[in-house]
């Protein structure tokens, strides 16, 4: 089986280790996920230095404070496949909500200028996020990245033309939804991740994750739609691949 950690944030000086285990545990690539300026650029230097790493560049809704000025200028690099993370998290508002609000919007144009992926996270504001995209119009290739819905915003999402990526969430005992959202969520709009070095799957939870842990997301994955792992492993590698244009 292969793999690709369709979001993963990767740190510069484990980037060697870190991708040497994941390669053994057959993840083959990375989509290492800008949040700001400087981890955009970072993770352009990644993925420079790695032919297995790919870079996004965008703004996190808890970053969108400090605006989203030299983002725009990081879209030219062959390395940077997708305008992202970006969206709204009414959960902390580390950021005032005009102000995540008026990024993503910006951030929506840019993936419809540049003909961009668009990597989307939302949390605890669903109905703001499809009303933004609604407004700017949805990007040919969106994906709601950890998704954390139900099978409602599963299916709003879909309606939308949008992708799933699931992470290690689906694997908690209590995560009853996002299975539900998964279950829904057709194989050829599915995408895989671990959202690293957050969110560790079971057996791990608690753990620093790792790319090399994707495969358990995607087993879990695989019991959700009671098809073998390998499947899910060729359906969201078919998928992450046309989606990034890799």
């Amino acid at each position: 089986m292969r793999w690709i950690d369709n979001h993963c944030h990767l740190e510069s000086d484990t980037l060697v280790e870190v991708v040497a285990q994941a390669t053994a545990a057959g993840v083959e690539r990375m989509i290492d996920i800008g949040t700001d300026l400087a981890t955009s650029m970072a993770a352009i230097s990644k993925a420079a230095a790695s032919d297995r790493v790919w870079a996004t560049a965008g703004v996190h809704p808890h970053e969108a404070r400090h605006g989203i000025a030299g983002i725009e200028d990081l879209l030219g690099s062959d390395r940077v496949v997708a305008v992202g993370e970006c969206g709204l998290d009414y959960h902390y508002n580390h950021s005032p909500q005009p102000d995540q609000q008026a990024a993503f919007a910006v951030q929506i144009d840019m993936a419809h200028r540049h003909r961009m992926p668009l990597v989307i996270h939302t949390r605890e504001a669903w109905d703001d996020t499809f009303a933004i995209l609604d407004e700017g119009g949805v990007p040919d290739h969106t994906v709601f990245h950890c998704f954390t819905g139900g099978a409602d915003e599963a299916r709003a999402a879909l309606d939308r033309g949008a992708y799933l990526s699931f992470s290690g969430i689906v694997t908690f005992p209590s995560a009853d939804d996002v299975r539900a959202a998964a279950e829904l969520c057709p194989l050829d709009r599915l995408l895989v991740e671990t959202d690293s070095p957050y969110l560790a799957p079971v057996p791990l939870r608690g753990r620093t994750n790792s790319p090399a842990n994707l495969p358990l997301v995607g087993e879990a994955l695989a019991r959700v739609h009671g098809i073998a792992p390998e499947q899910v492993a060729e359906h969201t590698w078919d998928n992450a691949a046309a989606f990034y244009g890799l």
